[in-house]
């Protein structure tokens, strides 16, 4: 696509340099990135915010298995003759439906929900081999398809990502409690029931967007890292939704910055730095765990300490019964 591109564009740049900002608009000046980076940005704030409760709630798994329904969803879409995000869309929809409704006895159901992403797959495949034409969206929904956007699917994608966004702030507090302690939020009147089929439902139309990145089978890069990586560095809720979409959104331009300079996907940009920074993150964390308790080794005994001084331990003994 680079050597094309240079060959038919006076004054195109096959490769990066040091000056960014003209590199930034070099790739602005075509509107293919521009819908690129306003799709890529859009998805990635929700699905950074969504996949920092997904960790919380430890819900990783079931994410996935949406994700792959999804694949179902799109590619009957294709024989239907619909948009393949549409399908991702209302599949992902009725079975985050249904995760939400079952709840807690959802838990613990790996087998289960593993089946389902199995036939999932396999029913998505049953449709595109129905298919009789060009099934390159279904297919392009597995990877994702980022630089194929249009301008329509782009402003579908900002206004979902704003319903998202509002939905998600207007049920900040109790989603937060929920995923904390389920049980005090319930005994406090927090409808957890219809918390978790709200969340499941924003989870669904994040899964719906985030797939055009990253596709089905990689969502977990975009999705989850991200909340991961987060919960691992910061203690605050507040701050770990920062850090969770500010790194979302990153990765996204980085991966599209690199794959609109070199021949390899986006969506292998994304899985990568998303798999080096939650490598970082736990190193981090190893680290500053070591440092604090080699911090409380180094800490001076008491005085009475190895001395058997026993006048020192009864007056510390008196001062505090006192």
């Amino acid at each position: 696509m680079i050597i094309t591109l240079a060959a038919q564009v006076p004054g195109f740049t096959p490769g990066p340099s040091w000056n960014l900002i003209a590199d930034l608009q070099d790739m602005l000046s075509f509107a293919f990135m521009r819908n690129a980076f306003a799709a890529g940005t859009a998805s990635a704030i929700v699905a950074g915010l969504i996949g920092y409760f997904v960790v919380l709630r430890q819900s990783s798994f079931a994410a996935h298995a949406i994700s792959h329904i999804g694949f179902a969803g799109a590619a009957g879409a294709v024989l239907l003759g619909f948009s393949p995000v549409l399908g991702v869309a209302v599949l992902s929809l009725a079975a985050s439906g249904a995760m939400g409704v079952l709840g807690k006895r959802l838990r613990g159901r790996d087998v289960v929900i593993g089946m389902v992403m199995a036939a999932s797959l396999g029913l998505g495949y049953l449709f595109i081999s129905l298919y009789t034409g060009n099934a390159q969206n279904a297919y392009s929904i597995l990877f994702g398809q980022i630089f194929g956007i249009t301008t329509g699917a782009v402003l579908i994608t900002i206004g979902t990502s704003v319903i998202v966004l509002a939905v998600l702030t207007a049920i900040f507090r109790p989603l937060l409690f929920a995923s904390l302690d389920e049980e005090v939020a319930e005994a406090r009147g927090i409808r957890v029931g219809a918390i978790g089929i709200g969340f499941m439902l924003l989870l669904a139309l994040a899964v719906s967007e985030a797939v055009q990145v990253s596709g089905v089978l990689l969502i977990f890069a975009l999705l989850v890292a991200p909340g991961a990586i987060a919960e691992r560095i910061a203690r605050r809720p507040a701050a770990a939704l920062a850090i969770s979409g500010g790194l979302a959104v990153l990765i996204t331009w980085i991966s599209l910055g690199l794959a609109y300079y070199t021949p390899y996907p986006v969506s292998f940009y994304v899985t990568s730095l998303a798999f080096v920074g939650y490598l970082a993150a736990r190193g981090w964390t190893v680290w500053a765990r070591q440092a604090r308790r080699a911090g409380r080794a180094r800490r001076p005994a008491p005085p009475w300490r190895g001395h058997g001084d026993a006048e020192a331990r009864a007056a510390e003994t008196a001062t505090v019964r006192l």
